[in-house]
């Protein structure tokens, strides 16, 4: 993705560039919806997460910068957390987490925090560039939430059906269990709070 996207940086005029960004937020935020892959849902937020990027064009290189490295370190705990339930269709992703609580609660920490809820890590970067357009490009930056709130929608009707599925784990092994798993208690606290975390480890 970062080749194709420095090639569009030195290519494309600005008119052009803010008919892709407007292209590829409904883009990926409409294709998401009847999604039961996890990679084309993942493959989907990606599109959506590209006009979040090509936006930063319109801005500063820093901007950029920043998206970037939270968008990478977002898709990361993602991709770890279904490398390690083995895991590509929700019907799976059901039937892995009934009967432990806090995986289900960290996968889905990092979709929801990958999609921009608010106050996970994933708002913060939009929150930046959300301010930063503000004065400029109003009709992007309305596109831009729009289209943001229709990946919520697929990522909160996962989750909210997610956590519906009955668990019969006990309260008392919670701790234990969340304990006993270091690597996932790094991506609970990414998606929780972000790279202040990390440096605390």
């Amino acid at each position: 993705k970062v080749a194709p996207l420095i090639v569009m940086m030195s290519c494309l005029n600005f008119s052009l560039l803010k008919w892709i960004i407007v292209a590829s937020l409904f883009t990926g935020g409409i294709g998401g919806l009847m999604q039961t892959s996890i990679r084309k849902l993942m493959a989907f937020s990606s599109i959506n997460h590209l006009g979040w990027l090509l936006s930063t064009y319109l801005l500063a290189p820093i901007y950029w910068n920043i998206y970037f490295l939270f968008y990478s370190l977002l898709t990361l705990t993602i991709v770890s957390l279904c490398s390690l339930m083995q895991v590509y269709y929700l019907n799976q992703l059901y039937s892995n987490l009934i009967s432990n609580f806090m995986l289900k609660f960290t996968f889905m920490t990092s979709l929801l925090s990958l999609g921009g809820l608010p106050p996970f890590t994933g708002f913060l970067p939009k929150w930046i560039i959300i301010q930063a357009l503000a004065l400029d490009s109003l009709p992007i930056l309305l596109s831009m939430v729009m289209s943001t709130l229709i990946t919520l929608f697929f990522y909160l009707r996962l989750s909210y059906s997610a956590f519906m599925v009955s668990y019969t784990s006990p309260s008392w092994n919670l701790s234990l269990q969340f304990n006993s798993n270091f690597k996932l208690s790094i991506i609970l606290m990414i998606s929780l709070c972000g790279l202040p975390s990390i440096m605390v480890l």
